[in-house]
């Protein structure tokens, strides 16, 4: 019998309500606890002010890398489950405030525009709080059609929207 392939996927993590640091480093440890899931490397932490509408408190965001042998879609149901734990609850308001929102970035090469799932995560290139953490661990991950991350993280804005590295 041949073992199952580990493949490489990285998660975006931020939280920006009921204790952010707090809930992004449990959010850390629960990702690492995954079947089939190592976690392989992580950010430090970076506070960023919110994409979305401004009268919400700042995010707290990292990055980790993993090796998993789920599928995308599995490990994306995953996340979610991990969300919905730490509070998440999915009202349909975008770019609002949450307890924690996992992004599923990139899952090895694949690309992907599936209902619920697209790969890799749209607009990461205008992202500084995807794009600084993440270059920290994967410097020369090649986003498929887009270019490495430290040359993406190296053309966005470090000041749009206000970031900075927090530990």
């Amino acid at each position: 019998m041949i073992a199952p392939h580990w493949w490489p996927a990285y998660i975006g993590i931020g939280s920006n309500l009921e204790s952010p640091e707090g809930q992004v480093t449990a959010a850390m440890k629960a990702i690492g606890g995954l079947p089939d899931t190592q976690l392989v490397s992580r950010s430090a932490l970076y506070r960023s002010a919110p994409m979305g509408p401004a009268d919400q408190p700042d995010f707290v965001n990292a990055v980790v890398a993993l090796m998993t042998r789920s599928s995308a879609r599995q490990l994306l149901q995953n996340l979610q489950e991990i969300e919905r734990q730490q509070g998440r609850v999915r009202d349909g308001a975008r770019w609002g405030p949450r307890t924690l929102d996992l992004d599923l970035l990139a899952y090895s090469d694949q690309v992907t525009d599936a209902e619920g799932l697209t790969l890799p995560y749209p607009g990461i290139a205008q992202r500084n709080f995807v794009l600084l953490p993440w270059q920290e661990i994967a410097a020369h991950f090649r986003l498929p059609g887009g270019g490495d991350i430290a040359g993406l993280a190296a053309a966005v804005s470090l000041t749009e929207p206000r970031i900075e590295r927090i530990g």
